[in-house]
Parts: C-alpha cells; sequence; structure tokens
C-alpha cells in the first residue's frame, strides 16, 4: 500500500486492507452452521443495538456509533482507526489511516464529530459518554498501524466511551476467533485467525454486560437471507457496493416474542458472502454466543464495483458522497434501514 494512487480505482485498490494472497489454511476446529434460509427480515422486540467490525467493517461501525449513539449503545472494533480518519481523502486515508507516514490529526477529527453534532449531522457527542467499547489489534498487523488504532481509542476517550483495549495478541490482520482457519499471525483469506483465545466473549461481556457460554452443539435459530436492495437508500444495493444478499441469524428464543439485543456485524475487505462465501458469518463466532444470549446478529454484505474492486465498506468516500461518515451517508442509512426493519 506504499505506492501513489491516483485514480479513484487504484485508490480502491490501494485500500483493499485485507488484500495478501490466499495460503492454506490450518486445520479449524469447525463450527455448526446454518443453512441460509431465503426469506425477508422480520421485527422483533429489540432490546438495544450495538456495532462490531473488522478492517473496513471496523471503521464503518465506528461511523455507525458516531452518527447514531443515540440508538447505538456500544461497539467493538477490530484492525481500524479513528471516525473519519481518511477525511474524504485518498492519501490521508494510506498514508494515516492504514500506514501511519502521516498523522491522522486527531483533534481535527474530534472537532468535525463535535461541529458535526451541532448541526445534527450526528447524534450528540454526550451521548457517546460511558458507552462500551471494545477494541482489538495484533502485534503482527501492518495493513493497520497500531498507531493508528490507539488514535481510535483515544478518539474514543476523549468522547468518555469507556474502552477496553486489547493489543497485546500476536495476531495478523484479521476477525479473531475460536473458528479462524487462519494461522493467528497471519494476514490470508478469508482473514478468520485463530489465536487459541475467544475475543467474542470477552467483548460481549463489555458491551452486555455478562454472558452465557456459547452452543457449541447444533444451532437453535434461523439464519435468514435476505434481498439488501429492499433497504438500499437508492433501491440497489450494488449501486452503493453492497451485495444482492445479506443474512440475518435470529435464535428461536427471539423469533419467539423475548426481549433481545442486536448486534451488527461488519465483516472487512475480500470478506463478504461474494468473495469468501458465508465463511464470516459461520465462523465468525457470534451465533453460538445469539443462541445463549437472546442475541439477533444482522450481517450486511458489502461487495465488489468499478470504485471498490475488494469489496470494501465506505470509510473513504468512493461513492462520491461526501455524506458517507454521517446520517444519510448512503451505506450507512442502508444499514440503518435494516436495523430499524429489525426492530431497533
Amino acid at each position: 500500500m506504499r505506492f501513489l494512487v491516483r485514480t479513484v480505482t487504484a485508490a480502491a485498490v490501494a485500500l483493499s486492507l485485507l488484500v495478501p494472497g490466499p495460503a492454506p489454511a490450518l486445520a479449524a476446529a469447525d463450527p455448526y452452521t446454518k443453512t441460509p434460509v431465503a426469506g425477508s427480515l422480520g421485527t422483533y422486540q429489540v432490546s438495544g443495538v450495538y456495532v462490531a467490525g473488522v478492517s473496513s467493517g471496523g471503521y464503518l461501525a465506528t461511523q455507525l456509533q458516531v452518527a447514531y449513539s443515540g440508538r447505538i449503545k456500544g461497539a467493538a472494533i477490530f484492525a481500524a482507526g479513528p471516525y473519519y480518519c481518511a477525511q474524504n481523502n485518498v492519501s490521508q486515508a494510506l498514508y494515516a489511516c492504514a500506514d501511519n507516514t502521516l498523522p491522522t490529526y486527531l483533534t481535527n477529527l474530534e472537532a468535525y464529530t463535535r461541529t458535526w453534532a451541532a448541526y445534527g449531522w450526528v447524534d450528540p457527542v454526550s451521548r457517546l459518554s460511558g458507552q462500551p467499547v471494545y477494541v482489538y489489534h495484533g502485534n503482527n498487523d501492518t495493513a493497520i498501524r497500531k498507531s493508528v488504532t490507539d488514535d481510535l481509542v483515544r478518539y474514543y476517550q476523549h468522547f468518555g466511551a469507556s474502552v477496553q483495549y486489547d493489543s497485546g495478541s500476536s495476531a495478523g490482520h484479521a476477525w479473531v476467533t475460536p473458528y479462524g482457519t487462519g494461522a493467528c499471525t497471519a494476514t490470508v483469506s478469508p482473514f478468520l485467525n485463530d489465536c487459541g483465545t475467544d475475543p467474542q466473549n470477552t467483548f460481549l461481556r463489555k458491551l452486555l454486560g455478562s454472558v452465557s457460554a456459547p452452543n457449541t452443539g447444533p444451532l437453535g435459530g434461523t439464519l435468514t437471507s435476505f434481498n439488501q436492495s429492499t433497504f438500499a437508500v437508492n433501491g440497489n444495493a450494488a449501486g452503493l457496493s453492497m451485495g444482492g444478499t445479506g443474512f440475518a441469524y435470529v435464535p428461536s428464543s427471539c423469533a419467539s416474542g423475548q426481549s433481545c439485543r442486536l448486534l451488527v456485524a461488519l465483516h472487512g475487505c475480500q470478506q463478504g458472502y461474494n468473495s469468501v462465501g458465508t465463511a464470516f458469518v459461520d465462523r465468525a463466532n457470534l451465533n453460538q454466543y445469539a443462541d445463549t444470549n437472546r442475541l439477533i446478529v444482522l450481517y450486511p454484505q458489502a461487495t465488489a464495483s468499478a470504485v471498490n474492486p475488494n469489496g470494501c465498506w465506505d470509510w473513504w468516500g468512493y461513492l462520491g458522497s461526501t455524506a458517507y461518515p454521517i446520517k444519510g451517508g448512503p451505506q450507512l442509512e442502508t444499514v440503518m434501514n435494516m436495523v430499524r426493519r429489525l426492530g431497533g
């Protein structure tokens, strides 16, 4: 990622944060999975909404939380930097928000947030105060430098969030899960690494307060595949570099009418359905906790396009909208339409 980017397409290629070629997968524990059933999103008794994401999905997760902090009550961010880090600028995204050749200009990002909150473009920053935030960065992650993730932590702390920072792992650039197929230190497709730990237990305890042990047997819920264009702000998910199909896992307890929480889980570049199938949905170690903790999990999907050939989420403005990190941003608002339908 250390070459000069001169076109939008080249920038999109350079900014795919999960790009090294495939390597042979390690033997991994195979989780019980559910075959997706085509359907539509239902509406449930949702008592709280949370977000989690890795890499470009981590950046989008922070955008969602900051824009809608009155609705979204906490976040778990793997391998990403502070809110609005790219500032709609390709060079800044490359050299300050992935590499650290340039500074993130953190105080500017904080000032933008306060100003936009005053305009009503994002929720009042006071709503971030006290919110639980879990941040993860692996020591072998060179796609996002640790100093960049350090600034994400500082950003949240500036607004009074309660941050738990896990920066002692040897992980590469990946979502770390007991069901990972890659070695802990690797940065290889499908970017699901096994480090012998369970970060999902840790971050769910941070977000929810406590969790029951995961279901390690057959899953009891339903995995629904749904048409994302139904929720797209333009009526066409492909036009937003989003896949035609999204997924939602709904435990039987939630389907029966019990009060449940909702977690929006956002994959990284080259990690969506059109790149690796349901690997992230199946192996993120979230459906297992969902079953025993009355937790619905929404898995929106980004996909490759001319301006986004590696299927990243829009955290630097590749769709051409300067509103991408605020209320009304095309991808952000599309995901929030899904959240609203589910009852969040």
